[in-house]
This record gives structure tokens, sequence and C-alpha cells, in this order.
């Protein structure tokens, strides 16, 4: 992350200085005094139950006190989230309609599906970037490897035997198995699915070998023993669990994958609204019940302003542009 981007260090005192701003009359709101003057749509581009859910409804209704306006979530899965940023993108630019971004929808979309109905640049204003999620490695109850090294070995020794799940052709699930099928060797089969819900039910069951997912997904069944965490894809360790070493520290030297979710308008959305609409999450995000219920489940809180969001999206096109290629990973 550059310095325009404010974690869950200082998001608190970015909070506070927003609301300061907020209460002493900088026009934020001044040209767009009425809005929102109706219910608020958030368009989240996975089923109800995943990671990606779970962050927009709380996000959602702290945004929702902020407002004065329901935050409504409407979850349209599938096809790595394009259907859904379509929409978005289609929609009147008048604040009412908003995306919930992701890395996949703004950045490895684009070079996975070349027919493309939208440009992650052009047809969207950033609001804001509002969370960091690192992938877990998590094999299911029938698979005989308790770290790295031997689900290398085993993937090795039967060549596309194993499977593994992600939430979607093209999400940060899918390329993160890609990714590490890429530096590993192995060959496995993937199976996609429409979000990390129904993925899970399958892993729980057995009936996937294994998926790179959110830690928030996992976090229950992995204290019940009912999956086994094997690593993270962040560069770093998580604070939520400090014992889980990365995919680098396990043997596979580059490999990082962090997703990134933000907040986005359709283009044309007017600059007050944005910045009415970027002031509202600063404050949601530094409210402490909230910033230690995203900690809690693994979700680095995140916050920026709608330029450094822009600048973000245009570095990461070309940077998973070159992971798809070098990966070989391809829309099924």
């Amino acid at each position: 992350m550059t310095s325009n981007f404010i974690t869950r260090r200082t998001v608190l005192t970015r909070g506070a200085q927003l609301a300061t701003v907020v209460a002493f009359g900088v026009p934020v709101l001044s040209a767009y005094a009425a809005y929102p003057d109706k219910p608020i749509r958030l368009i989240v581009p996975f089923p109800a139950g995943g990671a990606a859910d779970t962050m927009a409804r709380t996000l959602g209704e702290r945004m929702t006190t902020e407002l004065g306006q329901q935050i409504i979530i409407d979850n349209r899965g599938g096809a790595g989230g394009a259907p859904a940023a379509e929409a978005a993108a289609r929609s009147a630019p008048d604040g009412h309609t908003l995306f919930f971004g992701t890395m996949g929808t703004h950045a490895i979309n684009v070079a996975l599906y070349p027919k493309l109905r939208y440009d992650p640049v052009k047809d969207f204003a950033p609001v804001a970037l509002t969370h960091i999620t690192p992938r877990v490695l998590v094999v299911g109850p029938s698979v005989k490897a308790r770290n790295v090294a031997e689900l290398i070995a085993l993937a090795k020794s039967k060549p596309d035997g194993l499977t593994y799940g992600s939430a979607g052709n093209g999400s940060s699930s899918h390329l993160s198995g890609a990714l590490f099928e890429s530096i590993t060797g192995v060959k496995m089969l993937h199976i996609p699915y429409k979000g990390s819900a129904p993925l899970m039910a399958d892993v729980l069951a057995g009936r996937v070998d294994m998926t790179f997912d959110s830690y928030t997904v996992y976090q229950e069944h992995i204290k019940a023993g009912k999956v086994v965490p094997l690593a993270v894809t962040s560069r770093t360790r998580m604070g939520v669990a400090p014992t889980l070493p990365t995919l680098e520290e396990a043997g596979l030297p580059g490999y990082e994958v962090s997703n990134w979710l933000g907040v986005f308008a359709p283009a044309g959305t007017p600059a007050g609204i944005v910045k009415s609409l970027n002031a509202a999450i600063g404050r949601a995000l530094a409210v402490p019940a909230l910033h230690e219920q995203l900690v809690s489940l693994g979700i680095e809180p995140a916050f920026s302003t709608p330029e450094a969001l822009g600048t973000l999206v245009r570095t990461e096109i070309p940077k998973w542009a070159e992971i798809v290629k070098r990966s070989g990973a391809t829309v099924d």
C-alpha cells in the first residue's frame, strides 16, 4: 500500500478528522444537501453468506447510521462478478446505486475476460478503499497433509487428482490456486462456485479437497477442527492467526495475494456526492466496535481517498495481467 492508503493503524485518526471536517461546515455536502433522499443500493458481486457479503453488510449498517438512509445489499454472484459490475456501471450516476468492487472485478477480470462488458477505470467513480483480506489455504477433512510441503508432495503424486474450489472464475481464490500451481509445478483440478458459501459446504463435506479463501468464512470451522489451515497468502502473517506461516515462508518464493475491496459509484456521479460517501465510509470504519470486529475476523480495515483508490485500480490491472499470463489461468 502507498502512503495514500490508511489501514487500521490510522483509520481512527482519519475518521476523527473527517468527522471534524463535517462538523465545522467544510462544504462536503453543501452542493448536495438533500443527498441521500432515498435508500442506497450496494451491489455485492457474490452471494449472501460469504466474506465479501459479511464485509458489505457490516459496513452498510454503519453507513446507514452515518447517512440517515438504509443501505440495501443487492447480492449478484457468478462469472467473477462481471455481470454485477456491469449492472452497477450502467446504473444512474446519482449516488443511490453503489458497487462493492474487488481486486477481481476491477483488476483480474480485465485479463481473464476478453469480452468484458465494462471498463473498471472509465465506467466507475472510485469512492474509497475499505478492506484488505489475505486468503487462507485450508484443506478438507480427507486430505492427508498437515503442512504445505506435504500438500505439494501429495499433489505431485497424483496430477489432477486433487481439487481446489474457488468463489468463481476470475476470483482471487481462483488466481491464488493458479499461482500456487504455477510456482510449485503441481497440477490440480479447479472447481468454480458462485461464491464462498456453497464452496464452503463442499469443502466441509470433503467433496472438494482445498481452497484459498477468506479466513472469515472458515474461522469457526478451523477452531472446531473441521478443516485444517496450512498457510496464508499475504506477504506477512495475520494477527488473528500468528502461527500460520505465509506461503512464501512455506517455500513458495514471491507468492503474495491480498484481496482488496472498496466502494465505487457509476462514472459521472457528482464529485460532491462522492466526497459525501467517502466521508461517511471514513467515519463508519473509525467506529471502534466495527474496527475490532473486522480485525477479529482476519480482515484489515482500510481507508483511502477516491483518487488513491483510482490509482490502485490502474496499478493492479497490469500487475494481474502478468500474473494471469504466468499462471496460465483461464476462464472455464
